[in-house]
């Protein structure tokens, strides 16, 4: 095999990772490279009944099982839940990271997004693109001769713009395993985010069951996105298989990181399109 890839996911919150890109993630580790998904927040403010130190150790636990059901290296920042700005110490926690651990694609949030935290992390990835190449800026910490390709997750805001399918990938092979790191998030998808769309009745108590519904409940959300990028599909896979496609992710590639060129296509996704 080739060099492996290195992917790097950076999410507001200990779900955000799986949630958003837990199908480019589990492909990427499936195949052999290195995914590393991380927390920019400590969760804690997260839940209907629990908060503080005790929910974020929970969080970082939760999040810890959900990135080994693929592989993954996971971390939780100590940063506060629902309290994020990007800040300087912010920006330069990022420019460390891409420095460090060198990846080669990132993916994160959009700037355009209903949650502050998710902005804040959004704009601490743009603001840091560039600047990894900087020797004077967090001086202690070798530089990039070049940024990664930098990739924002999907989302269906519509304003200032809908997200762009400039990269889509058919997850249904994974699917599975996206519903299996979601369910060690337990106190999300079956406490806090039920609770929040009032709909904590619904959730079965025995772990099949609950399974089940986490499923049918993530399809449902997932189900919309195939339709919305059938064109970008057809033309990546193919006018069979990319009318075939059920479930996708899509990514918007950011201009401010390195060009996704033809060579980097095929670097980064190229191994994607293969049999299903």
């Amino acid at each position: 095999m080739a060099t492996p890839l290195r992917l790097l996911i950076l999410g507001a919150h200990p779900d955000d990772c799986e949630y958003h890109a837990g199908g480019l993630a589990a492909l990427y580790a499936a195949g052999g490279h290195a995914v590393r998904m991380i927390s920019v927040t400590n969760g804690a403010a997260g839940h209907q009944s629990l908060s503080g130190p005790p929910l974020a150790e929970l969080r970082r636990q939760e999040a810890a099982a959900a990135a080994a059901r693929i592989g993954a290296e996971s971390a939780v920042w100590e940063y506060p839940d629902a309290a994020l700005e990007p800040t300087l110490e912010v920006r330069a926690r990022v420019i460390r990271e891409l420095r460090t651990f060198r990846p080669d694609l990132v993916l994160t949030h959009r700037t355009s997004d209903y949650h502050p935290d998710h902005r804040a992390v959004a704009h601490a990835v743009r603001d840091a693109a560039y600047l990894v190449t900087v020797p004077a800026v967090v001086p202690e910490v070798p530089i990039l001769r070049r940024m990664p390709v930098i990739a924002s997750m999907p989302d269906r805001f519509t304003r200032p713009a809908p997200l762009a399918g400039d990269v889509v990938v058919d997850v249904g092979p994974v699917l599975d395993a996206i519903v299996d790191m979601l369910a060690c998030h337990a106190s999300q998808f079956f406490e806090w985010l039920p609770f929040n769309l009032e709909r904590l009745e619904e959730v079965p108590t025995a772990p099949a069951a609950r399974r089940q519904w986490l499923y049918d409940w993530y399809t449902a959300h997932l189900r919309p996105a195939a339709d919305s990028y059938r064109r970008e599909l057809i033309a990546a896979y193919g006018p069979v298989r990319g009318s075939e496609v059920a479930w996708c992710e899509a990514y918007e590639i950011s201009e401010y990181a390195a060009p996704l060129d033809t060579a980097a296509r095929h670097r980064l996704f190229g191994f994607l399109l293969g049999p299903a």
